[in-house]
């Protein structure tokens, strides 16, 4: 039953709402970054005889905020979204997670967002609210209240906005807008996402009986009926769509074949309609994977509930629409054509339609009995897929004989689609109903490697096609780059691997009946690059490694040095010219040595050079000089001894439904390598993961995914392990955690090379130093030389040191400065020696406690570069 209630009447008595608590609850601090901690309350919560677990999130002083509710994916809990709460209650809301109905330690049955359960506990969650001393209202039992979430969670925001007047603003991530649509696209059983909704839900018991048998129905014959399309289009957005009338910030991936763009472009014009401000972002990732950017998705949501909660009218909310775009690796300096366009309207999915003459005459394509084999386009799970496609590498399959194909001319200039191509097309078949899977390749010339944007197709089913039909298709909504000379190829198939196929064989004569017209936005205004390359993640990563490991060996190569094969590392001369510059210098004479269980910190202030350093040590770009030798093997683009050496870098890109476990099986297969080598126990122990290895991703925290990452990297246990700012994004606990990983690893003899700006960390964990700045080497040694030695002394002394005597020790003779400290004075010398200033000192009655060679790192490291930040 839908809950449905009448604007300005309160939904529950407040006198009700307390007593659904259970318990007191529970307060804790958390740790925070920030200049205010944070506070944690949690709290089980009975709703109609369900346990709801909830947590609620403030910080700073007295005095009422809005709130912010906050959902979670399917099949995580509350604890998945604890890091985007924390970072909103220091920005100044108070923030109510919960894990919903049959999730975490809520109890229930899952409803897949059911008006009657789901969506109505939110309802009495926004009533607990409305009580809270700290919450600013609207008027009584209306709390001022913002709902986010992603995918299962964005959902919710929605249906919230629809079902319950009080919500005053919604940015719901990479979700529905129809259910129905989103399963049962153009009556096609999306069966492969179907069956990982009900795996990662915990089985088919775990939801409602009626979802439970309805999935059963629908897999068993393959064919979704009106039964099955009703019950879950009562669970989606759509029916409430006419209600939903507050701003909202619709976010959705491109890499994504379970909510394809086409469902953020529904809502975002029913919402329209309604009268309420929209703004539209397409992300570069997706539920099948990529970067989720969420730093900057964060800052923006926080943004748009400063503008609409908060009703600061300062607030930048960013542009009416979005999109992130990627141009693949520029091979001169590593950097991403990763960066945003935008515009100041929203221009949907069929702006600017342009006309494409296709050729090809009337084929036959044959649908085979099983509808197997199928073909392969976008496959869940397997997020490389859609991230390579980005890369300009085609993975998709189409099986001969079982599709047709229509081809455009070579475009003669470059073309941007933005939005979904539509065409007509006219198809006969020998049964009634045909179900064709229509998708349009980039095609370069040649026609080799051809590429399906983001691995994404379109299932239709046709009905009364024995006579012939004439049908329009809209294709997938993409943003993509169209080449000159490069031309489009619509594909028409009869299988593919995430769709169920009719069973039956049978014959279907397909024939293009007009051009394929393709939509484009020339108003959207583009950024700079301004992303690192990583962020499509490591999947991408592992297969370029893979790739690049079966280049043959250049012949010109140097040969191994037998008296180097026990050196991890030697850089000699390193040089690396930025890219159209015959005198600027990235990186310049660098030379160092990394020995045997080491873990070695690699310091330098921003530009210093660290990150090209980096990438020519893992042989993704190549060096204009000097030589990198690993175990006395000359590094260059595949060379093999790169198969002793692992790489973290940042934005490691995950596979959402599946376990740690898998992740890391599905990486090491991307290799080619034996199964047998992949030490993955090792790796494992090493990482500490525990029993988290066995659930899904989507379960972990950010720690969490770092150390599965960390663990993806020591896979096979290479010698040297190369790490660049592995305790990005993690507190003090996850950044401790992080330190034990790394000194295991090197304990046995291994090697760890770590790249960081955090100096209390390296100083901690790490048993050698090299100092770079402006591409140069400063300063390389062991941590306890660079931090103890130097002509800076530490004096204590039993009585407060004052500023008058800080200024009476500056002013001696030889002494270059004196800085009072929490620790005492910083006196560095300048041709006094140690003790000449200890006479100078007495002579002041100081009494001292002691004068040292100490120094933090933090001394040491600005010291030698000069006073810059790292």
């Amino acid at each position: 039953m839908k809950l449905r209630k009448p604007r300005g009447r309160v939904l529950v008595c407040l006198a009700a709402v307390l007593a659904v608590l259970v318990g007191a609850g529970t307060w804790t601090a958390v740790a925070s970054d920030g200049p205010a901690p944070v506070h944690r309350s949690d709290r089980l919560m009975a709703v109609d005889g369900v346990r709801i677990d909830t947590s609620y999130f403030t910080a700073g002083g007295p005095g009422r905020r809005p709130a912010v509710l906050i959902g979670h994916g399917f099949g995580g809990s509350k604890d998945d979204v604890k890091s985007q709460a924390e970072r909103l209650a220091r920005h100044g809301y108070a923030v109510l997670t919960w894990s919903a109905r049959g999730f975490g330690k809520s109890t229930g049955a899952i409803g897949l967002n059911d008006p009657s359960r789901e969506v109505k506990d939110v309802s009495r969650l926004i009533d607990w609210l409305a009580n809270r001393p700290e919450v600013q209202l609207d008027k009584p039992g209306d709390p001022r209240v913002g709902v986010t979430g992603a995918s299962y969670g964005g959902a919710i925001s929605l249906l919230a906005a629809g079902y319950d007047h009080r919500v005053d603003a919604i940015a719901p991530q990479i979700t529905y807008w129809n259910l129905a649509d989103a399963l049962f696209p153009d009556g096609v059983f999306k069966k492969l996402w179907a069956g990982i909704f009900i795996n990662s839900g915990g089985g088919c018991a775990r939801f409602e009986k009626q979802l439970c048998s309805m999935y059963d129905r629908v897999a068993e014959s393959g064919k979704p009926d009106a039964a099955a399309r009703e019950e879950l289009e009562a669970r989606s957005p759509s029916a409430v769509g006419g209600r939903i009338k507050v701003p909202s910030l619709l976010v959705q991936g491109q890499t994504d074949s379970l909510f394809p763009l086409s469902q953020a472009d529904a809502a975002a014009k029913q919402i329209k309609a309604n009268g309420a401000p929209v703004s539209v972002d397409w992300i570069a990732g997706g539920h099948d994977g990529g970067d989720e950017e969420g730093g900057r998705i964060n800052g923006r949501i926080a943004s748009w509930f400063d503008r609409y909660l908060k009703g600061d009218k300062g607030a930048d909310t960013g542009p009416a629409f979005r999109v992130t775009r990627t141009g693949g690796v520029d091979s001169t300096d590593g950097a991403a054509q990763l960066r945003g366009a935008s515009s100041d309207r929203y221009p949907g999915l069929e702006s600017g339609r342009h006309p494409l003459a296709l050729t090809g005459r009337e084929q036959t394509v044959e649908n085979p009995a099983g509808g197997a084999p199928p073909s392969i386009s976008a496959v869940p799970g397997v997020a490389a897929l859609s991230q390579l496609s980005g890369l300009g590498v085609g993975l998709s399959m189409d099986l001969p004989g079982q599709y047709a194909h229509f081809d455009t001319a070579p475009l003669t200039t470059a073309r941007t689609i933005t939005g979904a191509p539509k065409v007509r097309v006219r198809v006969r078949s020998s049964s009634p109903d045909t179900v064709l899977f229509a998708k349009v390749y980039d095609v370069p010339p040649g026609g080799k490697q051809q590429v399906l944007p983001h691995q994404l197709v379109t299932p239709v089913r046709i009905t009364g096609t024995k006579a012939g039909r004439t049908v329009e298709l809209t294709l997938p909504a993409i943003d993509h780059k169209v080449e000159a000379g490069h031309r489009l190829r619509l594909v028409l198939a009869s299988t593919d691997l995430g769709y169920a196929s009719p069973a039956a064989p049978a014959t279907y004569s397909v024939s293009a009946a007009g051009p394929l017209t393709v939509p484009t936005v020339p108003a959207l205004r583009t950024a700079s690059a301004g992303f690192p390359w990583w962020v499509w993640g490591l999947p991408a990563l592992g297969a370029l490694i893979a790739a690049a490991l079966l280049v043959p060996r250049r012949r010109s190569a140097a040969a191994p040095d037998p008296a180097l094969a026990e050196l991890p590392l030697r850089i000699t001369g390193l040089t690396k010219k930025y890219a159209r510059s015959a005198d600027r210098y990235a990186v310049r004479d660098l030379s160092f040595e990394v020995g045997k269980g080491q873990v070695l910190g690699l310091l330098g202030p921003n530009g210093a050079g660290k990150t090209t350093t980096l990438r020519m040590l893992m042989g993704l770009i190549t060096p204009d000089g000097g030589e990198i030798r690993v175990f006395g093997h000359p590094i260059r683009p595949g060379a093999p001894v790169l198969s002793r050496v692992g790489a973290f870098v940042e934005g490691a890109g995950f596979l959402p439904h599946l376990s740690g476990r898998a992740n890391l099986d599905l990486y090491w297969q991307a290799t080619g390598r034996p199964t047998e080598d992949s030490h993955v126990a090792e790796a494992l122990e090493i990482a500490g993961l525990g029993d988290a290895l066995d659930r899904a991703v989507r379960t972990y925290s950010q720690g969490m995914r770092q150390r599965l990452a960390i663990a993806q990297a020591m896979l096979g246990l290479p010698d040297l392990l190369i790490l660049d700012e592995p305790t990005n994004g993690l507190d003090p606990p996850q950044i401790r955690e992080m330190r034990d990983v790394m000194i295991r690893y090197a304990a046995d003899g291994r090697t760890v090379i770590v790249s960081s700006h955090l100096l209390a960390e390296v100083e901690q964990s790490c048993t050698h130093l090299v100092v770079m700045d402006h591409g140069q080497l400063i300063q390389a040694g062991p941590v306890a030389e660079i931090t103890g030695s130097g002509d800076t002394l530490l004096v204590t002394s039993a009585d407060e040191i004052t500023e008058a005597l800080a200024g009476k020790v500056a002013a001696l003779p030889g002494i270059g400065s004196a800085v009072r400290t929490g620790d005492g004075l910083l006196v560095r010398l300048d041709g006094a020696t140690p003790a000449a200033l200890i006479s100078e000192l007495l002579r002041l009655d100081v009494p001292l406690t002691g004068v040292g060679a100490h120094r933090r790192l933090e001394d040491a490291f600005l010291t030698l570069i000069g006073g810059q930040p790292a």
